[in-house]
């Protein structure tokens, strides 16, 4: 049936939403495809339903290719499962909370790893039953802090979710290929340029875990890269060990006076001025910073722990959370260090002449960790614990230890890449799928078993594979989209053509009806502009907002048997003979797909 914008629940709006920033959110409210209900809530309307269809048309004719079958969740869920394992409390102010009547706990589901678990152990008790991978396109619910950007990061969003279940690891590696593989091809079938990058699994865990991130200047993921291959989320680089050094030879520890050196841009100065070097200026990278960091556990308690890192290194807080999840990490307060007077502000240092401050000899009860640069041998200048002073010559592994490595500094362009294929380079991009090796953790905690070839119970290994739809909507309005509107790509708009008569002559609008019957007849869906009172700018305005890439204009010409046909896409403009109009359009589709 051919929809009419006379009868289409539509209205355009020429001005920008004011809590609008980024390009997709403005022009997918302009154009009407979705409406804001609330912060990081919104409504469908009718041509954002056909582009969100679209897409998951592709998703599931790959999901069906690589073997996945069809299930749906309601959003709505029991706590227990949750309980069991361990993500009520994990997932923390992000999960959506409620009672029912009887104040019985529910929650609105962020993912589906618990019910679709439940499921199979429910359905399934053999060896023999297995593999299965099931999926889901369903509404997912997260209390962000900071809902922003439009359907980039909302509270309710669309995602398809799948979940493979197989008696092996061997088994599940095979699984995890085949939705690794499916995700390529949707990723190429949308036309979205994306990176498998290395991620950390966060509160989903696993062993295995693999973002496909998007390149894009508005995406909040950072990664990196190198030349010869490497690519990892930001959080999940592995800074490479430094070499050990010699102890034997090394000089003596020597505190002296840096008055008013609290700062490591003070400190160097300070060296450079009155304890210089021979060989070379002071750099920051000589130095140790020790950070203190207040780590607030699940059961309410706080813990201080101080990383040592070269000073030429601030703490990334993201890659702290990866680190020391599930805690909440924040830097000390005043407070904390009120409670510790042994922690020196600005001239914290792991020794002093009369013995360790903090690592695994020391008597203060606080976790002192290393950068993966801090290794034996190497020699640091640092805080002496005394205001005013710090030493040169701190030998690690000679005049102090940690407690363990804590990988939580910023990462410079230039890094190695730990794979050894060169340094890296840093990019910004926006998470578009997801895929987990989960293994055997919520098969354990859920009691998920099967009999084995030998009768024998053995637990089930999972893996968990998530495509965001909504965003990935959001993403192409950003990819596709000019200063006058969006410009959908084929596979995806709303509709194959938008035909728009212009004029008052009703001999135009008699012409557009057969060309619309004829496209219609073979198999185009097809938008009409038939407002017969609106002026040409208007309707060519819309057009341009709504971003239909094919569109065809009746007007002053169509008496004479010819119309212009407009590749939104291109911006190329044609005149056609109306009876080549079918013909020219079929062949356009075709060679897009």
């Amino acid at each position: 049936m051919v929809t009419r914008l006379s009868h289409l629940f539509l209205r355009t709006l020429r001005e920008d939403p004011v809590d609008a920033e980024v390009a997709s959110h403005k022009l997918l409210v302009r154009a009407g495809y979705i409406r804001r209900q609330a912060p990081g809530i919104f409504a469908w309307l009718p041509l954002g339903l056909r582009v969100k269809a679209r897409i998951e048309t592709i998703i599931r004719e790959e999901m069906a290719a690589a073997g996945a079958q069809e299930v749906h969740f309601p959003a709505l869920l029991p706590r227990e499962p949750y309980e069991a394992t361990n993500r009520w409390t994990e997932y923390g102010p992000n999960l959506f909370r409620l009672q029912d009547r009887r104040e019985t706990d529910y929650l609105l589901a962020p993912t589906h790893e618990e019910p679709f678990t439940l499921l199979v152990k429910d359905l399934y008790s053999s060896y023999k039953d297995l593999p299965v991978t099931l999926y889901q396109i369903q509404d997912k619910y997260r209390d962000e802090a900071r809902p922003r950007a439009g359907l980039l990061r909302g509270r309710e969003f669309t995602m398809k979710d799948a979940y493979s279940f197989d008696v092996t690891d061997e088994g599940l590696a095979e699984s995890y290929q085949a939705q690794r593989d499916a995700y390529e091809r949707i990723f190429t079938r949308l036309g979205l340029e994306y990176v498998i990058v290395q991620a950390d699994a966060g509160a989903m865990g696993g062993s295995r875990s693999e973002e496909f991130l998007h390149p894009t200047e508005v995406g909040e993921d950072t990664f990196v890269r190198s030349a010869g291959g490497y690519a990892a989320n930001v959080e999940a680089y592995q800074t490479p060990a430094s070499e050990a050094l010699p102890i034997d030879g090394q000089p003596e520890p020597i505190v002296v006076d840096t008055p008013d050196s609290s700062t490591i841009l003070g400190l160097i100065d300070e060296l450079n001025t009155n304890q210089a070097r021979t060989d070379r200026a002071w750099l920051a990278s000589d130095t140790l910073k020790n950070v203190v960091l207040a780590l607030t556990h699940q059961d309410g308690s706080r813990e201080l722990v101080v990383v040592g890192m070269p000073g030429d290194r601030e703490v990334d807080m993201k890659r702290a959370e990866v680190v020391f999840a599930p805690a909440d990490v924040e830097p000390a307060s005043e407070s904390d260090f009120a409670k510790h007077p042994r922690l020196v502000r600005g001239y914290l240092g792991p020794w002093t002449p009369t013995g360790a401050v903090l690592g695994e000899t020391s008597s203060s009860g606080i976790r002192y960790l290393l950068d993966p640069r801090v290794v034996e041998g190497t020699a640091w200048v640092t805080g002496a614990n005394e205001h005013g002073k710090h030493v040169l010559s701190l030998i690690a592994g000679r005049d102090f230890t940690a407690d363990g490595v804590a990988d939580i500094a910023e990462v410079h362009e230039g890094d190695p890449a730990p794979d050894g294929s060169g340094p890296i380079e840093a990019a910004r991009g926006m998470e578009i799928g997801h895929v987990f090796q989960l293994g055997r953790k919520y098969a354990e905690a859920l009691g998920l078993q099967v009999l084995d070839e030998n009768g024998k119970l053995v637990t089930v290994t999972m893996g968990s594979y998530g495509i965001g739809v909504t965003r990935i909507m959001a993403v192409l309005a950003e990819t596709n989209h000019d200063d006058k509107g969006l410009t959908w790509p084929e596979q995806v708009a709303p509709f194959d053509v938008h035909v728009v008569a212009t004029g008052k002559d009703a001999a135009v609008y008699t012409i557009a009806e057969e060309l619309v019957s004829q496209l219609e007849g073979f198999g185009h869906d097809v938008l009409y502009d038939d407002r017969p009172k609106v002026s040409p700018g208007v309707k060519f305005g819309d057009a341009e907002l709504l971003g239909v890439p094919r569109i065809v204009i009746v007007g002053r010409t169509a008496a004479d048997g010819i119309v212009e046909l407009w590749n939104r896409r291109t911006g190329e403009r044609e005149q056609v003979a109306i009876a080549d109009v079918v013909s020219r359009l079929s062949a356009a589709e075709a060679s897009a797909n």
